[in-house]
């Protein structure tokens, strides 16, 4: 993920989502990542994974992500093509995991968004733009080492690229 600054479809969900909500524990003894994305969310949404375009938005309330530490969740998000999550709060395990893995992940009052809105995030600045409504929501700016690491996809692919960690601020 090279750009820091993201356009997509808003896909609202409540409060509360888990991490078996975002993808069922019976998928997630398989390694084909393809199989993750299609059954994304389907618990609550059967048909989610059949509607989302590259680039698209979670936008949830509070403690998106709550329940197990398993990767699978923000790795599925990322299979599907989500180009991030906004969400009121993560459990601070999903949050990690999500940015390790490349998923941006931000924090902002997510109320005022509307499922089909177009929404710009920049990453860097923290700033929201909802292009349907005209408003601009403030989110919690990531830090520069966050930023970093998804520029670069993962926390592996920059130690790959850069062998150490180490962020010019």
């Amino acid at each position: 993920m090279a750009d820091t600054v993201l356009r997509g479809r808003a896909h609202v969900f409540g409060d509360d989502i888990n991490t078996d909500y975002i993808i069922a524990g019976k998928y997630t003894k398989t390694m084909e990542y393809a199989e993750l994305a299609a059954h994304l969310l389907e618990d609550i949404d059967p048909e989610f994974a059949s509607r989302l375009h590259p680039g698209d938005i979670i936008v949830a309330g509070s403690n998106f992500g709550c329940g197990s530490s398993r990767e699978q969740a923000p790795l599925a998000i990322k299979q599907a093509g989500i180009g991030a999550v906004l969400a009121k709060s993560f459990s601070r395990i999903f949050f990690r995991n999500a940015i390790n893995l490349g998923m941006p992940a931000l924090v902002c009052d997510t109320d005022g968004i509307s499922a089909g809105d177009t929404l710009t995030v920049d990453l860097a600045a923290g700033a929201v733009v909802d292009e349907t409504t005209g408003a601009r929501l403030d989110a919690e700016p990531l830090a520069p080492a966050m930023v970093a690491i998804l520029r670069e996809g993962g926390l592996v692919a920059y130690l790959r690229k850069h062998g150490t960690f180490a962020v010019e601020e």
